[in-house]
């Protein structure tokens, strides 16, 4: 009998005398285009329902529905909920961490350049606040965290804090050492600055809950203006 799996593409036998021939060769074919389509849409569905839903209530067959597969199409993919849920997160949280990476380079590579340390910090911190509505999805999920903090897997918050936001603040913390040493910021714990510096910009996210409540132009660029004027009076040069 020749059996066909569900993602189509040949028998089962000629897939395993393939993925042999790979193993002896030491190649690692990338994923049919099928496969990737399915475990994209797989992730795209995840994401919006755990971040409607949370992780407890959220089912796999809530999942296969929003993604338009069969639930074995997801346990073909995904071991579990909770390796799934691990994916999609981790994988957001690093996207944001890396829009986080290229939007501090951006801005800080001309620091200081106009003689103007405030304009700058407004301008980044403008920029910064803005990034959270390119990843409502993922300020979905981290909201649901909070909600559901004790009940989500342990590892995957750890996980989540390692790969995003504490990247984000030691990425910032070695830019800001670096203005530091040229005499920008009177800085004696960079660590401690950037830390700072994350919460009284970053931090707007608090005030609009991760994006749930809705805050007007003049509301952020109030915030920001604080937030940078706060962190001048910590960490402006003498």
């Amino acid at each position: 009998m020749i059996v066909i799996s569900e993602e189509g593409g040949g028998t089962m036998a000629s897939r395993e005398r393939e993925a042999g021939a790979a193993r002896e060769s030491g190649v690692r074919k990338p994923p049919r285009k099928g496969l990737l389509e399915k475990r994209q849409a797989i992730e795209r569905g995840a994401r919006t329902v755990f971040g409607r839903e949370g992780y407890t209530r959220a089912s796999v067959d809530a999942i296969a529905a929003e993604a338009g597969v069969s639930t074995r199409t997801i346990y073909n993919h995904f071991t579990d909920k909770e390796e799934l849920f691990r994916a999609v997160f981790l994988a957001s949280a690093a996207s944001v961490t890396a829009d986080s990476t290229d939007l501090f380079e951006r801005h800080f590579r001309h620091f200081g350049r106009a003689a103007d340390v405030e304009a700058d910090l407004l301008a980044l911190g403008r920029d910064w606040v803005g990034q959270n509505a390119k990843h409502p999805e993922h300020f979905a999920l981290v909201r649901q965290i909070i909600t559901e903090g004790p009940r989500m897997p342990a590892d995957v918050i750890e996980e989540w804090q390692r790969v995003g936001p504490r990247a984000v603040r030691a990425d910032l913390s070695e830019r800001l050492r670096a203005l530091a040493g040229q005499g920008l910021f009177d800085i004696d714990d960079a660590d401690a600055a950037a830390r700072h510096l994350s919460l009284l910009i970053g931090g707007i996210t608090l005030e609009s809950f991760f994006g749930a409540v809705r805050l007007s132009a003049a509301e952020v660029e109030k915030f920001v203006a604080s937030g940078v004027w706060a962190f001048l009076k910590l960490y402006g040069p003498s």
